[in-house]
C-alpha cells in the first residue's frame, strides 16, 4: 500500500549490518595500508624509530581488519567463530604492546634523534582525524550486531588514534623544542593499557557493546 513502510525482517537487517561492517573493514584495510606505507617511508627517510613503529602498528591494524572480515563473513552468528576472532584480535593487541614497549625503550636507551619529517607529521594528523571516525562507526555496528570481536577492533582503532596523537606530539616537541624523548616516554604509558585489552581478548572476554 502506498505510503506504508514495510519493515525488514531481522535476518535482512542483520545481513545489512554485516555488509556495513565488512565495508568498514575494507576501508580500514585500505587506510591502514596507505598509512603503513607513508609512515614507514617517512620513518626510513628521517631515521625516526617512532614513525617506523607507527607504520608497523598500521600493519598490525590491517591484520586485525582482515581477521574481522573473516568473522563478518559468517553466514550466521557463530559463537565459536566469535571467540576465535576475539582471541586473534587479542593477540594483535599483545603484539602491538610488545613492539611499542620494545621500540620505546630502545629509543630512550639509544637517544635516537631523528630528522624532522613533514611527511610524518602529515600522516599523524590525518590518522588523528580518520581513526576516531572509523572507531565510532565500528562501535555503532558492533552494538547492533552484539559483536565483541568488532567492538574490540573498534578499541584497536581508538588505540591507533591515541598513538597517532602521541606520535604527533612527539614529532612536534622534537621539532619545536628538541625533546627527542617525548614520544617514546608517552608511548610507554600506553603499553599496559593495550596489553590489558589483549589479555581480555585472549581470554575470550566480551567487551560491553554500547552506543
Amino acid at each position: 500500500m502506498a505510503g506504508v513502510e514495510v519493515p525488514f525482517s531481522d535476518g535482512v537487517e542483520r545481513q545489512a549490518l554485516l555488509a556495513r561492517g565488512r565495508k568498514l573493514e575494507y576501508l580500514t584495510i585500505a587506510w591502514n595500508s596507505f598509512e603503513a606505507v607513508v609512515a614507514l617511508l617517512a620513518g626510513v627517510l628521517s631515521g625516526s624509530i617512532a614513525l617506523v613503529g607507527f607504520g608497523l602498528d598500521s600493519v598490525i591494524e590491517t591484520i586485525s581488519a582482515v581477521i574481522l572480515l573473516w568473522r563478518l563473513g559468517a553466514a550466521r552468528n557463530s559463537e565459536r567463530r566469535e571467540r576465535v576472532a576475539q582471541r586473534l584480535v587479542g593477540a594483535c593487541f599483545i603484539l602491538l604492546a610488545a613492539y611499542i614497549g620494545f621500540d620505546s625503550v630502545h629509543a630512550l636507551w639509544s637517544k635516537a634523534q631523528p630528522e624532522h619529517s613533514i611527511l610524518g607529521i602529515a600522516i599523524a594528523v590525518a590518522a588523528v582525524i580518520v581513526m576516531p571516525l572509523l572507531a565510532r562507526a565500528k562501535r555503532r555496528i558492533a552494538a547492533q550486531l552484539v559483536s565483541g570481536a568488532l567492538h574490540s577492533d573498534s578499541r584497536q582503532a581508538d588505540f591507533c588514534a591515541w598513538l597517532s596523537a602521541i606520535l604527533l606530539v612527539g614529532l612536534l616537541l622534537h621539532w619545536l623544542l628538541g625533546w627527542w624523548w617525548a614520544d617514546a616516554a608517552a608511548a610507554l604509558v600506553m603499553v599496559p593499557i593495550i596489553a590489558r585489552e589483549g589479555v581480555h581478548g585472549l581470554r575470550g572476554e566480551k567487551c560491553a557493546c554500547s552506543h
